[in-house]
């Protein structure tokens, strides 16, 4: 049993009467009620200053990821058409065709490069003058 402190307190008489009819049920009384009453007030309020304080960083996140997920998608579905544009212009290379099977290898091999070296400085290619 925790230990407990006694309050003397005044109520409007409506509200009080409410809580006397409350309290009239089986094992409830009045002390339970202005208890859970108090708790929930208490409780409530630390949410708001919680509320308060982080509510709009939480909404600029949220936003900031939105924004994210927006752009993530566009340059997926740009990816994605360019890909299907450029199998559809590109016939494909003969089997025995080794020169542009190797010349398809080396500019691979320069794009992952240039890839690399875009990301490693921490440049992207629309950002800069002319897309270049």
């Amino acid at each position: 049993m925790t230990n407990k402190v006694r309050y003397q307190l005044f109520l409007p008489e409506p509200l009080s009467a409410r809580l006397l009819e409350e309290a009239n049920r089986p094992g409830v009384t009045k002390s339970d009620i202005l208890v859970q009453a108090l708790t929930v007030w208490l409780d409530r309020r630390g949410r708001k200053e919680l509320d308060d304080r982080f509510g709009r960083r939480l909404d600029r996140i949220a936003e900031l990821l939105d924004r994210l997920l927006r752009d993530s998608h566009i340059e997926l579905e740009t990816l994605a058409l360019f890909i299907r544009y450029e199998l559809a212009i590109n016939p494909p290379l003969a089997e025995n065709d080794a020169a542009g099977r190797a010349a398809g290898s080396l500019r691979f091999e320069a794009f992952l490069s240039q890839v690399a070296r875009q990301v490693g400085q921490g440049k992207r290619t629309l950002d800069q003058d002319g897309g270049r």
